[in-house]
This record gives structure tokens, sequence and C-alpha cells, in this order.
């Protein structure tokens, strides 16, 4: 195992220097070039006065300085810190404020999401100084040795409720949830594309755990479905990581059917559910193995796996997000009481391992939330276990619909009605009434060519499902508000509803 990111980097350097560790537009930088070009970053970070413990942040969309920024700042012992470039600009200031960033790198075409920040760090702008800053800075490795529990990695949370908290993550957390890439079919042979936002769990973690077994990573500054599909086909990739909503978007491409996908290995997919239609066409057209991941930021996205087999064994199963990871723990419990809850009931689901976070920057309260006696991680999710320990899940536990004494799990009614070929894309939420406390309703954006009214869709889940668990009114929307991960903002969604109540629960 090795005792830090910097390590990696280091050792994948002397073992295989000549190897491509990242493709960029074209741009290849081999293992010996990110070490080199990472020492640089590290030794201009020392004269601009960061020092071990110090947050070093970068604000743009996917670039190859994300990594010299990631390396360079561990090989100070200082921590990398991606900045969601999709923030408003308070939304920015509020994060370096909160972190205390001691420099930011930002993107020209972004340099105006800096424009509340007022006082703090040093800017360094990665289009117009950051070539010549980097140019004149030494080669040799600075060579600190930052320890297992130091923390590597701060991220934010995409803020779906509150202000965004900062996820707190370990050399040793990241290393070991890496390590674990072995068993995805990760090796030194790998080319592994990397289209998902960095500053999100999804696409650092993913590209580390290339890296971490010295694999190849394309890197995508978007995950723009046509560069996606010429990737696959030119640079010969072998594993990819995409959301639905991007898998989507890349099998209805017009190219989609006519890209050559003879070296895709294994698709790896999560961050939000997907529907039956849309899981069954990726692995007709793709033709390679599909890997289910279920985790959050605050387990260094480790947590459960839906291996290949399991998607080709049972249908049913396609609807779990799979057993616990190597070395997870996994339990679902009653959040009222903490007790395990029966097979087959819905509890909360927590998690332990050893790659779960530290807690959050600054937030003592926020973290004794979530990190419970004895190391277990409380997700917010809720869910439950069958027979044979597969997790399915249900919804976050503060979505949850209590209407008429009954819980309803917004999801397990999503998943229904994504199944009628009227609906594109759904949000289920509660909503006040004076008889039951509330009811719920279905937010849908329909299908192209398609004129479904509400009266069909209630029908539709009235046949498969208890009926307090059923719409008992539908509206229809252009689209629904996500964050970059693809989650929807269902706060978002259940505010115009919940107007003028004083909570947002009955």
């Amino acid at each position: 195992m090795f005792a830090s990111t910097a390590d990696v980097l280091r050792s994948r350097a002397t073992l295989h220097p000549g190897l491509p560790a990242i493709t960029f537009n074209g741009d290849v930088r081999s293992y010996s070039d990110l070490d080199a070009r990472s020492n640089q970053l590290a030794n201009g970070l020392a004269a601009a006065g960061v020092r071990s413990g110090d947050r070093v942040a970068i604000l743009d969309r996917n670039r190859l300085e994300h990594f010299e920024v990631m390396f360079g700042a561990a090989k100070l012992g200082a921590t990398y810190l991606p900045i969601n470039w999709r923030l408003a600009p308070d939304e920015v200031a509020y994060v370096l404020a909160n972190s205390g960033a001691s420099v930011v790198f930002v993107g020209a075409e972004l340099t105006g999401l800096l424009a509340e920040v007022t006082t703090g760090p040093t800017v360094i702008d990665l289009d117009q100084d950051y070539a010549d800053w980097l140019a004149a800075q030494p080669t040799a490795d600075p060579a600190a040795e930052p320890g297992g529990a130091e923390i590597a990695l701060q991220m934010y949370t995409s803020g779906t409720t509150g202000l965004p908290k900062g996820v707190l993550l370990s050399h040793a957390s990241l290393c070991r949830a890496a390590a674990l890439g072995a068993a995805w079919g990760m090796r030194k042979d790998t080319i592994a594309l990397a289209c998902m936002p960095l500053f999100h769990m999804s696409g650092t973690s993913w590209a580390f755990v290339c890296l971490f077994h010295g694999g190849h990573v394309v890197l995508l500054r978007d995950p723009e479905p046509a560069r996606v599909l010429d990737a696959v086909a030119n640079d010969r990739v072998s594993h990819a990581l995409l959301v639905p909503a991007v898998l989507q978007m890349v099998l209805t491409h017009p190219d989609a059917t006519a890209t050559d996908f003879s070296s895709l290995q294994r698709l790896v997919y999560g961050g939000s559910p997907i529907s039956p239609d849309l899981l069954a066409r990726g692995l007709d057209v793709l033709g390679c193995d599909f890997m289910q991941l279920y985790g959050l930021t605050e387990s260094t996205g480790l947590g459960t796996v839906l291996e290949p087999d399991d998607h080709a064994r049972d249908s049913r199963l396609l609807r779990s997000v799979g057993k616990p990871a190597t070395g997870v723990e996994l339990r679902v419990v009653d959040p009222d009481t903490a007790s395990d809850v029966a097979t087959g009931a819905v509890g909360e689901v927590w998690l332990r391992s050893g790659s779960i976070m530290s807690g959050y920057w600054r937030d003592p309260e926020a973290s004794d939330e979530v990190l419970v006696a004895d190391g277990w991680l409380r997700t917010g999710d809720a869910g439950y276990l069958d027979e044979d320990g597969y997790l399915f899940l249900h919804d976050r536990v503060k979505d949850m619909v209590v209407s008429g004494g009954e819980n309803v799990y917004p999801a397990e009614v999503e998943r229904l009605l994504r199944e009628h070929p009227a609906v594109a894309d759904v949000a289920v939420i509660g909503v006040p009434d004076e008889r039951w406390g509330e009811t719920v309703k279905a937010v849908v954006v329909r299908a192209p060519g398609h004129d479904v009214d509400p009266t069909e869709l209630i029908g539709f889940t009235r046949d498969r499902l208890a009926h307090y668990k059923c719409p008992t009114s539908v509206d229809f929307v252009d689209a629904l508000p996500r964050n970059a991960s693809g989650k929807v903002l269902k706060r978002e969604v259940r505010e115009p509803y919940w107007e003028g109540h004083g909570r947002r629960v009955n």
C-alpha cells in the first residue's frame, strides 16, 4: 500500500517513467513528465508561502493541470481542493473563505467567478500566467512525506440542502479505495476514460484509481457525447465511468451505432438511478461488461458493487446497487434506534470501511451527525437488504414522504414511472395536503413525441403500487433541475408547492 497520493506518482514514475499517464486534447503526459511538473508546482507553491496542511484550490473544467495541482500539493503535504465551476460567484467565495485556501488556480474563462472574492488566496491564471510560472520552478522533488491520516483531498458536497460542506479525505482513504480498482479490472494496460467533472468524486477518484494502477487516463474537458464516442473509438478506451444521464446522451447520439466499441471492456455507472430500458440498450450497443457502483463523497465513493455477472443473472437485481465492496461493512438500521432492521425492511444505510472521511472541515456538529460510534457513516440513504445480501435503495431519508402516517420513498415511485414510455425524466415529491399531511406528486418530463396526461400516469402506478404510494397529481415540466453530478435538486422541485408553509413536511 502506498503511504500517500504523492508516493503513488513517485512510484509509477520510477517503475515506468515513459508510459503515458494522461492524454488531454492530444497532449500526452508520461508518468515522468507528470512527476517532474508536479515537483515544479510544489516548489512554486512553497515559494508562494504554501505549507503543509494548507489548501490549494483549482477552479476550471477538466484539464491536465488538475493532476499537477493534486500531486504537487501532496508533495508539500498540502491539500488539493477542486472547486465546482458551476457555482455562483458568492458560492465560490464561500468555499474559498471556508477552506482558507492559500492559492487558487483558475481558468481564464472562469475568472469572473472570483468577483465576490475580495481577500484571501493568491490567484494564478491557468491560461495567462501558469506556463511561465511553472517553467521558472526547479524540478527537484521537495520530498515531503505526508502521513496516511493527513488530508489529501477536500471536496465540497454539491449542496442540495444548505451550504456545501468540505469533506475531508485522507491519503490513506484515497489509496485504500483506489487499491480496489484491481477488482474492477484496472491494470497497467488499462485505458480509462475520465470525462465526469473533476470537482466530483466520480471524476477525481476514477482517474486516480487508474493512475494508482499505472494505467493511462484519457481526459475530456466535458462529457460531450460526440467526444466520448471519439475517445472510445480512437484512443481504444478499455474502461469508462458515466452517470446514467450521460450514458443516455451517448447512446442516443447519431454516431453511436457506427462507433467501434470493441476495445471497451467495462462500463461503470452510478450516481443516480438507471432505467431498465437504458441499461438494456447500453448492454446491447456497447457490448461490454456493466458494473454499478454506489458510494458517497464521504466514503471516497466506496460502498457497494453490482458485478457484471449480476447484470446477466437475474433481472430483479438490476434494481439493486449490489453487495458491499471488498473491505466495506454495511448495515441497514432504524435511524431512530440505531438497531438493525429485519431483512426486507427499509432503514437507513450505514457504511464502515478504511475509506470513510475524516469529517467535515470546520463543522464538528455536522461531522458528529453522520460519523457515529465505532466508525460507522450514516449515509442518509434509505434502503433494504434482501435475503441474499443485495442492497436496494429507496431514497434519501430526508426525501421520504409521510402520507397519512405511511412512509413513501419517492425513488420507488420514480423507478416505476420511468418504465412508462412517455416519461423521459421524473421527480416524485411530497406536497401539502389538509387531510393526509402530504400527498405524492410526480413532476414529469415527457418523452419526445408523447402526449400523456396525468390520469394515465396515475393509473399506471395504481396497477403496480400500493395506492398510498401512488401520485395523486402530476405536473409536466420541460426539464428538472440537476446538480453537476446529475442528481435532481429535490429542494428546487419541491419549493414552489410549499411556498407559504412554515416547514417542508406536514
